[in-house]
């Protein structure tokens, strides 16, 4: 069993009876280069570290969520792990352009391109790249970096109605030319906890029932240049726009960052989610996704949903509102499987119904078998099983994990 930083959700590094193979010592980045925009690392490398050195030459590698000070580069390539920057960059396998693997059998499997275009065949790299160490251990990589922003535009955003959002990220994508990183919705209920939990000011004098957290950058030197009253153009291009959508009535509050403090506070507050959401409470937790435009359809049906199955149950809920992840938890009544399988299960019916997935970044593991045993396509979970005899029909690359039971 294959572990690298243990900051996952779903159970992965369970490993009862099995051996466990730390990491930790394939750590440190082996090269950059500057031109190419590429760098390449040992898998137990620290995802704080890769952008510290990235960092240095003037670039980025954008894979951004909040375990990142102790998250290894080998665990977030083996769940294709996806975070705050997936609206611009898209999920770790979006930024790989090659792995080093060991197979069940000791061989060595070179993937390590730096290529951006290679058809040579069957995607390999793409069969290890979420399939949390089921196929074999991920030992290097070769990532992607980007330019780094010299300009960052970062605001909160309080609306009557999450109906709204999508529209406002659309203009907001237009007047940027496609600069928004991140677009990250808050509920009350969330923003309440959160002041609760850590005493910091809320984000704004009222309350709303949706709050947003938007992040546009970029590399260009005049969307950095002050205009007349000294502000950076593209946070005034910014605060035109949440202008206009507020004396349209689209948007009822708006707070642009003035500093880095400030930047660094809205940030905060989001990426304080796991804390907050898991309190010791009986929960029933999902990573789920729907397209951008389901979402509050499904929130909606979702909320009447568990009340209904469960009267005085809590939902609790954060989401990549850009990408249409939603990390939808339920505080349940009573620790009881029974009740936490009939609530997933009805939340499962909601997902599928509105075209979505009960998996979106966090991986399988242990805790979504049951979800893949129920939902996922049949002849797909065939062809899986097929390709994980292939690579290890003795089951030694973390057994149990992935795939369900027969």
């Amino acid at each position: 069993v294959p572990v690298g930083g243990n900051t996952g959700l779903t159970g992965a590094t369970s490993a009862e009876d099995a051996i466990m193979v730390s990491l930790d010592r394939l750590k440190g980045v082996r090269s950059i280069s500057r031109e190419a925009r590429t760098m390449v690392v040992g898998a137990g490398t620290i995802l704080d570290d890769i952008h510290m050195a990235a960092d240095a030459e003037g670039l980025i590698f954008p894979l951004i969520f909040g375990a990142r000070g102790s998250a290894l580069i080998g665990g977030a390539l083996s769940t294709n792990a996806g975070g705050s920057n997936v609206l611009r960059y898209g999920n770790t396998r979006d930024l790989c352009l090659g792995i080093e693997v060991v197979l069940p059998d000791g061989r060595v499997m070179d993937l390590m391109s730096r290529l951006h275009k290679d058809n040579a065949g069957y995607n390999l790299k793409h069969l290890f790249i979420g399939a949390e160490g089921t196929l074999g251990l991920i030992t290097a990589a070769v990532l992607k970096l980007y330019p780094a922003p010299i300009i960052r535009a970062t605001a909160m955003v309080g609306m009557a109605s999450l109906e709204r959002a999508l529209p406002l990220l659309n203009a907001l994508q237009e007047a940027t030319g496609g600069a928004v990183e991140a677009f990250e919705y808050m509920p009350q209920s969330y923003i309440a906890r959160h002041i609760e939990e850590t005493g910091q000011r809320a984000p704004f004098d009222g309350s709303h029932p949706v709050n947003i957290l938007i992040e546009a950058a970029s590399t260009r030197s005049d969307e950095a240049a002050p205009d007349a009253d000294g502000t950076p153009r593209l946070k005034s291009i910014m605060e035109a726009l949440l202008a206009e959508a507020m004396e349209a009535g689209n948007i009822d509050d708006a707070v642009v960052a003035a500093s880095e403090a400030q930047r660094r506070e809205m940030w905060d507050r989001r990426e304080r989610a796991a804390e907050l959401t898991f309190t010791g409470r009986p929960i029933l937790d999902t990573d789920i996704a729907v397209p951008l435009e389901e979402v509050p359809a499904f929130l909606e049906k979702a909320r009447a949903r568990t009340e209904a199955l469960d009267p005085g149950c809590e939902e609790f809920l954060v989401s990549h509102l850009g990408d249409g992840n939603i990390h939808y938890s339920v505080y349940i009544t009573r620790d009881d499987p029974a009740l936490s399988r009939t609530l997933m299960e009805a939340i499962e019916d909601l997902v599928l119904a509105h075209g979505g997935t009960f998996s979106a970044e966090h991986g399988i593991g242990l805790s979504k078998l049951g979800s893949m045993a129920r939902r996922k396509d049949a002849t797909a979970l065939k062809a899986m099983r097929s390709l994980k005899a292939a690579f290890d029909p003795k089951n030694l690359m973390n057994p149990g994990k992935v795939l369900p039971a027969l």
